[in-house]
Formats: structure tokens, sequence, C-alpha cells
């Protein structure tokens, strides 16, 4: 809105340096997360091998890097605090890019908006320090340092005291800094990091990841469970992909293990931690099968390419991107995931065995109870005692009617194995022991199959279980028949706006797969001639919309494909094995057999575990037997 009088001409004017660096560490330096963020990758572009970061009041007040990088002589202090000066890039292909920073606009912008003091030292030269302070420069100084530089930043935003009443509190301050060291800590597994808070003369580190050694696969791996934790490494199945010149790596966790919050997605382009609204979608694409809407995936994927394959010269803070190819980058990452969900069969995530064991603890374990005493046992007897035992302690049977013994055990009962169930001892059980799911034991409340293992027990639960199977039988057979489409008596004609026509006729053949035709109808139309004969009387314009929806957040649609499934799931749920029903022991060691040949038989239609498998070693610990 322009205020100023209708007679009096505004006048162009030059802004000094000073409000031209204030300006641009609007766009650079948000937070104090965004500071520590530059300046970590400055570091790494150095070729650091260790940085420290210590911080106080969340960054506001203190931020410093330290690093063992190639440092700075004294000419060049002065020239990295003036605005576009950069070591990174000459300046003549902006595309092919490979270092962190390259804008030269961090340094010059920090010291804008706060106390700035840099102090390096360059191989082979003495060490100096500068200091900038609300964009006026000091001199250069000489310095006591043995090597790399050290950046110290006080009181950041100082100099532009309106975006202090923007900032959150410590607390939150200080977890958007970890977060972000944290993102740079997978991107470079061969590099270590600390994150130290200094407050009232104390200090506490709040992070520390040492350098991994190893292969990158290795490496990226151990750093992951540095940083996400070892449940996450111990879940997360490898992705190793490529295509037409791009390489996709990383870790991908499995279905039951997820979140309630899209918090654990990382993504990388080229080392680079992005949030990208399309990799983001494709991630979701991925999983959208095996996860209910409320649950999210866990992840931590790195895409690497020819540098001239993608701009990261999009926005100042450099984390979002823009592919050449963004379908072949979607494609590449939906197709890699769910090969390695396929890939790894019926597999749960060991955490649901821990939250079990953790529901099963008696009340009182815990530490405040004080120490439990241990209890010794004999070593486990083999299987030749075990038999000799059975065979000892066995009733002596009479002649009818009458009967001695476990008389209670011969009338119906829940947890009853019928009688022609392999014997614990046979050669058959033994063998249906090694296998993954082991051999049907017991049902227990006609739903939960207990089965044994070499190692422990399984519990399945039956319905889940055989949902699934029929679930992916019918996704089978659905790929292989293709949808059948119902043609409309009158198409329904859908009028939109011209940009919208064309990203639905974009997608068209993508569509009719799914058994849903469209067509042009006019300059602002749309016609619906045919739409998937499963999901019966559908209203066409709000399918539609939906569809324009999802393009326009994700970049893609699914939502034909979601109701279709939505659909099979149903449909999969009425024709699976109840939960009542009584099964023979057969039946139910077919259904565990089935269930390891099948992929994704781990969890069921709404991302749920299926079974739960318990070590012998764990369940004598609840029992004191350790």
């Amino acid at each position: 809105m322009n205020t100023a009088a209708p007679n009096i001409r505004p006048i162009i004017r030059q802004l000094d340096e000073a409000a031209i660096n204030r300006i641009a560490a609007g766009e650079v330096v948000e937070r104090p997360a965004s500071a520590v963020k530059e300046l970590v990758e400055n570091a790494i572009d150095a070729g650091a091998g260790r940085v420290d970061v210590t911080i106080s009041d969340g960054g506001k007040t203190l931020i410093r890097v330290v690093d063992d990088g190639c440092g700075m002589t004294e000419a060049e202090l002065p020239l990295a605090l003036s605005r576009h000066a950069t070591s990174k890039i000459d300046g003549s292909d902006l595309l092919n890019i490979s270092t962190f920073g390259f804008r030269g606009e961090a340094l010059p912008s920090l010291g804008a908006v706060g106390r700035l003091t840099i102090t390096s030292r360059a191989a082979g030269h003495e060490a100096a320090q500068i200091t900038v302070a609300g964009g006026h420069l000091g001199p250069v100084k000489p310095a006591g340092l043995s090597g790399g530089t050290v950046v110290e930043l006080r009181d950041l935003f100082y100099a532009t005291p309106a975006r202090l009443k923007f900032m959150r509190t410590d607390r939150a301050e200080t977890q958007a800094v970890t977060d972000t060291i944290k993102r740079l800590a997978m991107a470079e597994p061969f590099i270590s990091f600390t994150l130290t808070e200094a407050s009232d003369g104390a200090s506490r580190q709040l992070f520390r990841a040492d350098a991994e050694s190893g292969d990158l696969f290795d490496a990226l791996h151990g750093r992951l469970a540095q940083v996400l934790g070892h449940d996450f490494a111990e879940n997360a199945l490898p992705i190793d992909a490529t295509r037409d010149g791009l390489h996709l790596r990383g870790y991908a966790a499995l279905p039951t293990y997820s979140r309630g919050a899209a918090v654990a997605q990382f993504l990388f382009v080229n080392g680079r931690p992005v949030r990208d609204k399309m990799l983001l979608g494709a991630l979701r694409a991925a999983y959208f099968d095996f996860l209910s809407r409320d649950r999210h995936p866990v992840a931590a994927l790195f895409v690497d390419c020819d540098p001239q394959l993608v701009d990261v010269n999009v926005h100042p803070a450099k984390s979002e991107v823009r592919f050449r190819d963004p379908g072949l980058v979607r494609g590449l990452i939906i197709s890699a995931l769910r090969h390695a969900l396929a890939e790894a069969g019926h597999r749960a995530s060991s955490t649901v065995a821990g939250a079990t064991l953790g529901a099963m603890r008696p009340e009182g374990s815990g530490a405040a109870q004080g120490p439990v005493a241990h209890v010794y046992q004999m070593d486990r007897p083999g299987a030749g005692a075990l038999r000799s035992a059975y065979s000892a302690q066995a009733p002596m049977p009479a002649a009818p009617p009458l009967q001695t013994g476990f008389a209670e055990t011969m009338g119906a009962f829940s947890g009853r194995v019928d009688a022609n169930t392999a014997a614990a001892g046979t050669p058959e059980a033994a063998h249906d022991e090694g296998l993954p799911l082991g051999a049907a034991r017991a049902q227990v409340h006609e739903n939960y199959i207990i089965a044994q293992t070499n190692t422990g027990i399984v519990i399945v639960d039956q319905h889940a279980a055989h949902e699934r199977l029929v679930y992916e039988k019918l996704k089978r057979q659905m790929a292989e028949n293709g949808v059948a489409s119902q043609a409309l008596l009158i198409p329904e004609i859908v009028e939109l706006q011209a940009p919208d026509c064309a990203s639905l006729l974009e997608i068209a053949p993508q569509l009719e797969k799914l058994g849903l035709h469209i067509e042009p109808f006019g300059a602002g139309a749309i016609a619906v001639r045919e739409t998937p004969a499963l999901l019966g009387q559908v209203n066409a314009r709000a399918m539609v919309m939906d569809i324009l929806d999802e393009l326009a957040d994700q970049g893609d649609s699914l939502a034909v494909q979601a109701r279709l499934e939505a659909i099979l799931s149903r449909v999969a749920c009425h024709g699976s094995i109840r939960s009542g029903r009584r099964m023979r022991a057969e039946e139910m060691n077919a259904l565990l057999r089935e269930m390891e040949q099948t992929p994704h038989s781990g969890q069921c239609n709404h991302g749920r575990p299926t079974y739960v498998e318990l070590r012998l070693s764990d369940i004598e610990r609840l029992f004191g037997r350790t």
C-alpha cells in the first residue's frame, strides 16, 4: 500500500551495504538453527574431519563452531565477510555445484545481524582474527590458533531487535539446532560431530557422533544407529537402486516400525539435506498400501546424481531443489522402496516384541522396587531328554469309562491342539520349528495361534494374517487382469479451469489403467465416460476434484488406486478367517507357511503387526529365570 502523497513522486535510491546485508539475513538466517546450518556447512566444505558446536540460550546469545578444516589466511578474512565472495564456485556454471555453500551470503549476513568473530589459520600461515558487529567490519588482528577455524556468533539479531520477538523458547530453538546437526551428521558419516550447551558456567553435551569407518553403507548404517537409535538400525531395510544416472541409497524402516507424525523422514540430494514435497510424496506413495493414514514411515534416503540434473539454486536456504526429470526420481524411490519391502517378506519389526514384553512385565518389577534376586537354572535339556521326561510324566491311562490323571484336558477348551497335531518330539515338528514362524502348538481364544520355534514362540493373529494374505492375492489378480470399468449411460461433464484440465489429461493414461476414463470436452471441461466397476456408483465430480487436490499437493494422485485397494481390503477382511473360528493343526501350519512365502504378511492391511515373536531368553527373564 502506497501511503505517499499523490503529488509526490517516489524516488529510487540505492540501499547501503548494511541494509542489503540485513535484508539478505532475513532470507538466509531465519533462526539460530539456520545460522548453525550455514556455519557447519562451511566447516564441511573446508574439509573438516571434526566439527564441534557450542550454543547458549538456544543459540540466541552464543553459537561457536570449531573445525579442523583448511582454514583461511589473513588476507582472505576480510574477503570472506564481503557479499558474494566465495571459494566454492567461480560463477561460470551455476548448475555444476558440488559443495554445500556457493552463494557467499552466510558470513556477511550473520555479521550484519549479530556480533561475529572469525579466528582462522591456514597451513603455512599465521593465525588471524577479524570481528564484525552489526555490519561494521573491524581490522584483522593476529591470534593464537594451531589450525582450522573458530567462528563465534554472539547476540544474534541484536542489530534487528524486531526479529527477536519471533524467536521461540530456548528449548524449542535448542531442539531445532539439534535437528539441524543430526541431519548434517547423517549426510557426513565420516566426520565427527558434537553439540554442547553452555549455561551459567556449566556445559552439557546434547549430541555426539564419532566418525564411522568402513565402506559407505556400513558407515551410513552406523551413523544412523547413532542418530536415530539402534531400534531404527535394527528394523531398517537397505536401499540401493540405480536408474538413468540416478543412484538411490539409504535405509527405510519396516511398516510396523512407523511414527505418528512425519518427523523421522530424512531426504538428501547429493549429500544436501532437503525438504522437498515431491520426494516426501514419493516416500508416502511407496508406503501408502502398508500404513493407515495416521501412521508415517521412517526413512533416511540419499539421491545422488550429476549436478547438472538438479538445480539447488532455487531458495536462499537451499532446502528445496528442482530436478530436471522429477518423474524419474519419483519412480525410482517408489519402485526401490516397494522392492525392498517385498524382499522383507513376512518380517515385522523387533519393537513389536519389545512392546509385548513391556506389557507383560508384572507391576513392581521396575528399578524403583529395588534389585530383583536372580534365580539360577540348570542348562536346558536336549530333545532326547525332553522326550524321556514327557513319557515319564504322562498319566497312566485306564480302561473306559474310567480315566485317571489329567482328565480335564480331554474336554474342549480354547487352548487345546487337536489330537492330530504332530507331537513335539517328532521329526516333522522338529523340521517346522526350524522355519521362521515355527510349528503350530495351540490356538487360544479361537483367534491367536501359538507356534514354537527353535529359539522361542510366535503368537499370530489369525484374522489379521489371513486378511493380508487374501488382500495380496486380490491385488495380484487385479494387476494381472486389470481393473474392470463400467461405462456411464450419460458421460458426466466436469467444468474446470484450463490448467486443471491439462493436469488431469497428463495422467489420463494412468487413470485409464485404474478404470477411470476421461477425455477433453471443450476448452474448460472434461468428460468422465467410465469409472471403476469395483467402486459401484460414484460421484465422478468429487473423485476428479480429489485427484486434482492431490496433484496440487503432492505432484501425483493415488486417490483412485487408494479407493480401489480400500475396497479390496474390505473384501479381504470379509473373506478371511474370522476371529472365533476353531482351526485344525494342519490349517494353522498351512497359514504359517503361506505367511512365510507372502510379501508384506508381517503387517495387516492397516499397518498393524500380524504376529509377535518372543525369544525364550526374554520369556525366561519375565519369570526371573536368568
